[in-house]
């Protein structure tokens, strides 16, 4: 039988690892961006809206942190990236009818967080910011129409 500190030092150990191991397989799991884009191509129409959803919020953030760092034109380009797959999203969710509501929750979230971004950034960026709300807003409503869309009633 092993000795108390030995004892100790083997339990300790085994919680450490049940708690570090895990977090790196979860992190190790999450596919780059650079992954869901070439994803999106093989994708069907209608499992094509969430994966452009994710792929959209993780440039926001992506943006957010160039824009931090005081890249402005990786924060740009990052910001073409978020309206051009929320715009294939929402072509995807009309075309399929599916996950669209998903979509408008994320769109606005994305708005919302794109707003309170653009007031810390540089004046020369800000515009950028307030084009890329604009497109969003504009995706978003696209969605709504979709979705509460009037049919001829008889």
């Amino acid at each position: 039988m092993a000795s108390g500190p030995v004892l100790v030092a083997i339990i300790a150990a085994t919680i450490f690892s049940w708690i570090i191991f895990p977090s790196r397989l979860a992190a190790r799991e999450e596919p780059t961006i650079e992954e869901l884009k070439a994803k999106v191509a093989n994708e069907s129409v209608a499992g094509r809206a969430p994966l452009c959803i994710q792929i959209a919020e993780r440039q926001l953030n992506t943006a957010d942190k160039f824009y931090s760092a005081g890249d402005s034109e990786k924060g740009h380009a990052a910001l073409a990236d978020v309206t051009a797959y929320a715009e294939m999203a929402r072509d995807a969710a009309i075309q399929s009818h599916k996950h669209e509501k998903q979509a408008e929750i994320a769109i606005r979230k994305m708005v919302r967080k794109l707003s309170d971004m653009k007031h810390l950034l540089a004046r020369e960026d800000q515009e950028q910011a307030q084009h890329t709300i604009e497109k969003l807003e504009r995706i978003r409503d696209d969605l709504l129409a979709a979705m509460f869309e009037k049919g001829d009633k008889k």
